[in-house]
């Protein structure tokens, strides 16, 4: 590539951060650095009715969790900015004049009222070509009417001036040739009454003056293109347009249409990478994060949402993934939301990864739930031992949380049908030959626990299960005598004697 590689991501702050526009990011981040360009993060707030407090610093927050950190942004500074739209309100007024002088924009006087009327009188009306000529716009009222309007500060907007009848199209990365008839192409507002510019300005001109060199964005854009394409070409050039890319949906787990906030609410699953709590109504949206996915995960299971690298490989790191992406391996069609798949691969991580990557989350949860941790050597010994069964991090509170404090409830139902004098007087032995071991590691403890169900002439399988809901309360955890070794001599006895007044 000849110009130094630029990607930007424009989120506007309106709410929370939904997994496509995570994966925009994502496939931007690893785009860039996959060709050691930079990655931009512009905040596009010109649509001052729709902002949500609190929605900017939640973006940050979520691409700092996923390890997916601007080189340029507000809060990076570099030597583009400023990062917010709002703040560049004076720059776009010039080209938005320029297009108006060289007869690519006018001025359109319409009121809302009246534009308002125009809808009820005509089903899906659109101000175009065809309808232009009869609205209130600098090109069916004279120049002394529009000067003078313009003058005395009479509301209005500008609004591109579609051609008739041409073909506009560009190469999409993914796509190939699309092209559009300009025939179904309305006259888009370019400037508000309000002096701000409306998106399709605002992304043509700041990708231009940011120097971007490729915009990645999801299909349900493609419909704005010949916009942008044409205002590219009136203001600067096709020449210095960027390379585009328009993303496949994510779907639903059905496949049938786009996945919303409202199927992860329907059916149980988190559509947001963070938690979200709307400032105006209270209302919580769940995120990845706290239903305990890392970020490693998180990350891995997005890249393959409509991309894989042509092999069989599906567990990456990110830096694989900067080594292997390409745009050219990004899939055309949809790709299915599967929230066990996502689970899957979190299951991967956990297991993967060293314990110190997330002890300190686990010992958040565990102090969450309640359960008090001040033996961190401890922790990271318990985390070691059960992480093969936890496939979220929440899951560790249920795995680990009885080596810290004493099951509040003992499964002895699951006991009781099947308990007798034999093996009331096993445990009643098993408790004498614990006491008098010296030793205290797990293989010793099953030597023992072998060796006098042998001389009490059962089966080792026969005690085992009262002996782990003994210790755990259930049946659950990892290997019993790993966790009698870790409980050490004093707990596990206790618990023992503890369950065994239970079952008198």
């Amino acid at each position: 590539m000849d110009r130094k590689v630029r990607v930007r991501f424009a989120p506007s702050p309106t709410g929370g951060l939904h997994i496509g526009g995570m994966r925009t990011v994502l496939f931007n981040y690893l785009f860039a650095k996959h060709h050691k360009g930079e990655f931009i993060l512009r905040i596009e707030d010109t649509d001052q009715n729709r902002f949500v407090p609190g929605a900017e610093e939640y973006i940050f927050d979520c691409l700092k969790w996923c390890g997916l950190q601007p080189d340029e942004s507000i809060i990076h500074g570099g030597a583009y900015g400023p990062y917010r739209q709002s703040e560049r309100k004076d720059l776009y007024k010039k080209y938005a004049d320029e297009l108006v002088k060289n007869d690519h924009a006018y001025y359109a006087f319409d009121t809302p009222a009246e534009l308002e009327e125009k809808r009820k009188q005509t089903p899906n009306f659109q101000y175009n070509q065809s309808t232009r000529n009869v609205m209130k716009n600098s090109l069916t009222l004279c120049d002394d009417e529009v000067k003078k309007l313009l003058a005395t500060n009479t509301q209005h907007v500008i609004r591109i001036k579609i051609p008739h009848d041409e073909t506009v199209g560009f190469t999409d990365m993914i796509r190939g040739a699309v092209n559009f008839n300009t025939t179904q192409v309305d006259d888009k507002v370019l400037l508000k009454a309000d002096g701000m510019p409306t998106y399709h300005l605002a992304v043509v001109v700041d990708d231009y003056l940011m120097k971007v060199t490729h915009a990645f964005r999801g299909e349900e854009w493609l419909p704005s293109a010949p916009v942008h394409i044409l205002l590219w070409q009136y203001l600067f050039g096709l020449e210095n347009m960027p390379e585009w890319a328009h993303l496949p949906l994510i779907l639903k787990p059905d496949g049938k249409g786009k996945l919303s906030k409202r199927d992860g609410d329907r059916l149980g699953f988190p559509v947001f990478a963070m938690n979200w709590t709307d400032p105006k109504t209270g209302e919580l949206t769940a995120g990845f994060r706290e239903r305990g996915f890392l970020p490693e995960a998180f990350i891995n299971f997005l890249a393959l949402l409509g991309w894989n690298d042509g092999t069989e490989q599906e567990v990456f790191s990110i830096d694989e993934l900067i080594k292997n992406f390409s745009m050219e391996r990004v899939h055309k069609s949809g790709a299915r939301f599967d929230f066990e798949k996502s689970k899957w691969f979190n299951h991967e991580w956990i297991k993967r990864l060293p314990v110190s990557a997330y002890l300190a989350t686990v010992k958040q949860l565990l102090q969450d739930a309640g359960v008090g941790v001040t033996d961190d050597e401890k922790l990271k010994t318990v985390v070691e031992l059960v992480k093969d069964r936890c496939i979220l991090l929440t899951d560790f509170v249920q795995q680990s949380s009885f080596f810290f404090q004493t099951p509040k409830e003992i499964d002895v139902n699951a006991i009781q049908p099947k308990w007798n004098e034999q093996k009331q007087q096993f445990f009643a032995e098993l408790i004498r030959t614990y006491e008098l071991s010296t030793l205290w590691q797990h293989e010793d403890l099953e030597n023992s626990f072998k060796e006098l169900a042998a001389a009490s002439q059962m089966k080792p399988g026969d005690v085992l299960l009262p002996f782990r809901i003994m210790l755990v309360g259930g049946k659950f955890g990892p290997h019993v005598f790993n966790i009698a070794e870790v409980l050490g001599k004093e707990e596990t006895l206790t618990r023992i004697k503890n369950t065994l007044q239970l079952l008198q």
